[in-house]
C-alpha cells in the first residue's frame, strides 16, 4: 500500500497559548486605509497581553499577508515584531500559503518549538480594500500606441492560469461532481447567516475580539506607526458582515457563471482583518493554554478542483495522528464557497451539527491570511465551551492544495470512566442558536 502523499508534522509538548483577532470588516469599511502591518502589530501587541507573556521572551515572529497592500510591504514581519516590543535580535520570516497561511504559521512555529523555541509570535494579517491596481510590464516605459494594461490585483488574483479558470469555476466543477444543486448551496450560506448572527448578537465573538481604534505605536529611536480610522469612526469593535437574510433573498442573487450555483452571497465575503497567536511549550506556560497543537498537514490537488483540498489534507491528518473520523468532535472548514464545503462534507460524511457550528467565511469574511487562526481560534473556544477533546481545522487553497490542522483541548474531562467518547457529547446547539437552525441542522 502506497504512503499517502503529503506534509505531516506532529508537535509534542506544543500549545496555542492564547489568540487574538481584529474584526473582520467589509472590503472598503472602516478598515479599509489601514496598512496591514498596522493591523498586526496591533493584534501582536494583543495576544502577548492576554497571555500574559513579556515580549522580550519571544524568540521569533513568523507573519503573513498574502497581497503587497503596503509600499512597506516586504518589511512586514520585521516590523510586526518589531513595533510589538519584540527584542531586536530576535529575527522574523514571511510565511506564504494563501488561504493556508494562518495554518502554516503554526505548523511552522511547531517546528521551531521543536528546534527550541520557548516563544513563537503568530501574526497573520490581509487588506483586501488595499489590493493594487497593478501593471508589471511596464518597468521599461510605454511604447507608442502599444496598449497600457493596469489590472485590478484582488480580481486577477482569483483566476489561476494553470486549469484557465477562476475560483468560483472551482466550485462549480465541485457541484457538478457531486450534484449540488444551487437550493443546496443557498441553504448552506442562509445556516452561515443564521449561526454567525445568533453568536454575535449573544457576545460569543466578544472573546476573541480586540476593538481597533486611532492610536500610534511607538518604537523608540524609530519613527512612529498608526492606526488611522475614517473621520467618524471612532472605534472598530465587531464583524460586519453578518446579517439577516432568507432563502427567497439569496435566491434572487445572480450566479457568478450562468447556470452555475455559486453567487456573492453563497461565497466567502471579502474583508479586512489580522489575527495573531502565541505559540509555544504547554510544560512551561504560565496559565492555562489555549489549545495543544497535536498536527498540521498540508497535500496537493488538481488545481481545477481546488476546493476539494480539506478531503486529502484531513484524511492524511487523521491516519497519521491514528484517529477516526468520529473521534473528532468539531470540524471547522472554510468556506471559501458553498459548493466547495457542501462538496467536502459529502465526501467525508461529516454530520452539520460537528461543522462551522458558528457561522463561517460567508457569514464573517475570508482576509487570506488571517482565516486559518480565526478557525482555530474559534474552533479551541468551541472544545473548551462544550467539554470536547478534539478538533480539527481545515481549508482548501488557491492552486490545487489543502491544509488541516488538529488540536486537542486541554482541559477536557472525560464522562465516562475509561475515556471513551459518549454519545450524550456530541455537540449539541445552544440554548440561544434560533430555533428553526438548529432543526435544520439536525436534520441534515
Amino acid at each position: 500500500m502506497s504512503r499517502p502523499q503529503g506534509l505531516y508534522s506532529a508537535f509534542v509538548d506544543t500549545a496555542i497559548l492564547a489568540a487574538v483577532r481584529t474584526p473582520w470588516v467589509d472590503c472598503g469599511g472602516a478598515l479599509a486605509q489601514v496598512s496591514p502591518i498596522d493591523l498586526g502589530i496591533k493584534v501582536g501587541r494583543a495576544v502577548l497581553m492576554r497571555a500574559g507573556v513579556d515580549s522580550a521572551v519571544v524568540d521569533c515572529v513568523l507573519a503573513g499577508s498574502m497581497a503587497q497592500a503596503s509600499f512597506d510591504a516586504y518589511m512586514l514581519p520585521r516590523h510586526i515584531g518589531l513595533y510589538s516590543g519584540v527584542p531586536q535580535a530576535v529575527p522574523a520570516l514571511a510565511v506564504q500559503r494563501i488561504c493556508g497561511t494562518g495554518f502554516e504559521l503554526l505548523r511552522q512555529a511547531g517546528m521551531e518549538v521543536a528546534n527550541g523555541a520557548e516563544r513563537v509570535l503568530c501574526v497573520a494579517a490581509e487588506s483586501m480594500s488595499r489590493n493594487p491596481i497593478a501593471a508589471y510590464t511596464h518597468r521599461g516605459g510605454f511604447r507608442l500606441g502599444a496598449p497600457v494594461q493596469f489590472k485590478d490585483f484582488l480580481w486577477e488574483a482569483l483566476f489561476d492560469p494553470a486549469p484557465g479558470i477562476d475560483m468560483i469555476a472551482t466550485a462549480e466543477n465541485l457541484a457538478s461532481r457531486y450534484g449540488i444543486q444551487r437550493t443546496q448551496v443557498d441553504a448552506f450560506a442562509l445556516a452561515s447567516f443564521e449561526r454567525a448572527l445568533a453568536a454575535q448578537q449573544q457576545g460569543w465573538y466578544a472573546e476573541e475580539l480586540v476593538a481597533v481604534g486611532n492610536e500610534r505605536f511607538a518604537l523608540p529611536g524609530y519613527q512612529d506607526r498608526a492606526i488611522e480610522l475614517p473621520r467618524g469612526v471612532e472605534r472598530v469593535e465587531q464583524d460586519s458582515h453578518p446579517r439577516s437574510t432568507s432563502l427567497a433573498a439569496l435566491a434572487r442573487l445572480r450566479a457568478v457563471h450562468a447556470g452555475g450555483v455559486q453567487t456573492a452571497g453563497n461565497s466567502c465575503a471579502v474583508v479586512d482583518g489580522a489575527a495573531a497567536a502565541l505559540v509555544g511549550r504547554e510544560s512551561t506556560a504560565s496559565g492555562p493554554v489555549l489549545a495543544r497543537l497535536l498536527a498540521v498537514t498540508a497535500v496537493g490537488v488538481a488545481p481545477e478542483v481546488m476546493g476539494i483540498g480539506p478531503v486529502e489534507a484531513i484524511r492524511l491528518l487523521l491516519a497519521r495522528s491514528e484517529l477516526s473520523l468520529d473521534q473528532v468532535d468539531l470540524f471547522e472548514i472554510n468556506e471559501a464557497q458553498g459548493a466547495q464545503v457542501l462538496a467536502v462534507q459529502q465526501e467525508l460524511q461529516i454530520d452539520s451539527a460537528r461543522l462551522n457550528c458558528y457561522g463561517g467565511s460567508i457569514a464573517l469574511g475570508h482576509p487570506l491570511a488571517a482565516t486559518g487562526l480565526r478557525l482555530c481560534m474559534s474552533l479551541a473556544r468551541q472544545l473548551r465551551q462544550g467539554n470536547l477533546r478534539y478538533g480539527v481545522a481545515a481549508a482548501c487553497i488557491g492552486g490545487g492544495q489543502g491544509m488541516a490542522v488538529l488540536i486537542e483541548n486541554p482541559g477536557f474531562r472525560p464522562e465516562s470512566q475509561n475515556g471513551e467518547r459518549e454519545a450524550s457529547r456530541v455537540w449539541m446547539p445552544p440554548a440561544w442558536l434560533p430555533l428553526r437552525v438548529a432543526c435544520r441542522l439536525q436534520k441534515q
